[in-house]
């Protein structure tokens, strides 16, 4: 069995050094860091850890502790994002792997650039005041698609 993605990028540390890396750059950003006036809550870094350690394979903590996909919805609705905002979340959040030094192989990357496109289309879509949204569903849980990790025999 090859290793979740939430193993392969080195579990809650690596991916707690992503999401501070992108909250660090949102801040900076003129298109995003108005969504969080006065900057990006240690609270809320520490729930979006969960919630990308869980979409990647790791403990399905954000479901258990703060409500799952639910929770996740309620934080999006009438936000009415901007294609422009979802594009530059997906950016960042690219350079903030990079940052982060998660590992940068083809296959990772096309795992993780893959549910960054899928998530952030979705939050654009259900972001529309008015917009018709899967009221419940599971947290996603990611995988590795078509391209299993390398590993040299």
């Amino acid at each position: 069995m090859p290793p979740t993605l939430y193993e392969w990028a080195g579990g809650d540390v690596a991916f707690r050094r992503l999401i501070d890396a992108f909250y660090d750059r949102v801040e900076r950003d003129d298109l995003l860091g108005p969504l969080f006036p006065g900057g990006v809550t240690e609270s809320h870094r520490a729930h979006v850890t969960l919630w990308w350690c869980e979409v990647f394979g790791g403990p399905a903590r954000y479901t258990e502790e703060l409500g799952g996909y639910e929770r996740m919805l309620a934080h999006h609705r009438r936000l009415d994002l901007v294609p422009e905002q979802r594009f530059r979340f997906a950016t960042l959040m690219s350079r903030a792997a990079d940052d982060a030094g998660l590992p940068d192989d083809p296959e990772f990357r096309a795992a993780f650039v893959g549910y960054v496109e899928w998530g952030t289309r979705l939050a654009l879509a259900n972001s529309q005041t008015g917009a018709a949204v899967a009221e419940h569903a599971p947290v996603p849980r990611w995988g590795w698609g078509v391209a299993p990790p390398y590993q040299p025999g």
